[in-house]
């Protein structure tokens, strides 16, 4: 497969998105057609999984690709696009990205209560992986991004309500994925903090074990509200 050069002032996942769309769109990938794998798009684009993952979901919420368990993504059938849609944000609008931060916080709390209430011993044991996989990482001097992407994603999947999991896959990747930037960005100076929001992670889960949502709530209120004021103290550098 054909290398892709990425190098611009656009977001990684959004370089992905915009060459699959554009695929896409001019009937090279026809309707039907399955995507590369995750594999070949980490080879071609030369980038993490993680960034991989963040747009496929965007083109998932667009309906314009569909996925299914062990076999790929494909490209889905033209249908009604959803009206919904965030504009894409970048580190530098401060308005913009605290106007976002207040909407994942809204939606991450409500999520996170309905885990507590909800969650499954497997939905559980699932959230507690990805913790100690962020406590591994942690220990190996790495930021752990795709476990940090596993416990919140495992916290949704614990609502059992499929419309918290497809916004949070979207929410991920025009949000999270800022956090992530302005952490890797500044990950050496601020090595410090880690523990910090491992920490948070630590009570989130201890609540939703706990099956109390109030606590599981403000945990993740706390987590995220934090986590905004690291990102102005990134952003400050």
């Amino acid at each position: 497969m054909k290398s892709v050069n990425v190098q611009s002032n656009q977001p990684l996942p959004m370089e992905i998105v915009n060459w699959l769309s554009g695929e896409i769109h001019s009937g090279r990938l026809a309707t039907g057609d399955q995507l590369p794998s995750e594999r070949q798009l980490c080879e071609q684009f030369s980038v993490s999984r993680a960034v991989v993952r963040e747009a496929l979901s965007q083109l998932k919420f667009e309906e314009l690709i569909t996925t299914q368990q062990g076999k790929g993504a494909f490209v889905a059938k033209r249908g009604e696009r959803h009206a919904f849609r965030l504009n894409e944000v970048s580190l530098n609008e401060e308005d913009s990205l605290l106007h976002i931060l207040e909407f994942l916080i809204t939606i991450e709390v409500g999520a996170t209560r309905l885990a507590a209430l909800r969650h499954t011993p497997e939905d559980l044991k699932k959230i507690r992986q990805a913790l100690v996989g962020m406590e591994y990482a942690m220990v190996n001097d790495q930021l752990g991004d795709e476990e940090d992407y596993a416990f919140h994603q495992a916290i949704v999947a614990a609502t059992h309500n499929p419309h918290f999991k497809s916004l949070n896959e979207y929410l991920d990747h025009s949000v999270r994925r800022l956090i992530r930037e302005a952490r890797s960005n500044t990950a050496a100076i601020y090595n410090e903090l880690i523990q910090a929001v491992q920490d948070e992670h630590q009570a989130i889960f201890q609540a939703i074990q706990a099956r109390d949502p109030v606590r599981a709530g403000e945990a993740a209120e706390r987590h995220l509200r934090n986590a905004a004021k690291r990102m102005d103290m990134y952003l400050q550098d």
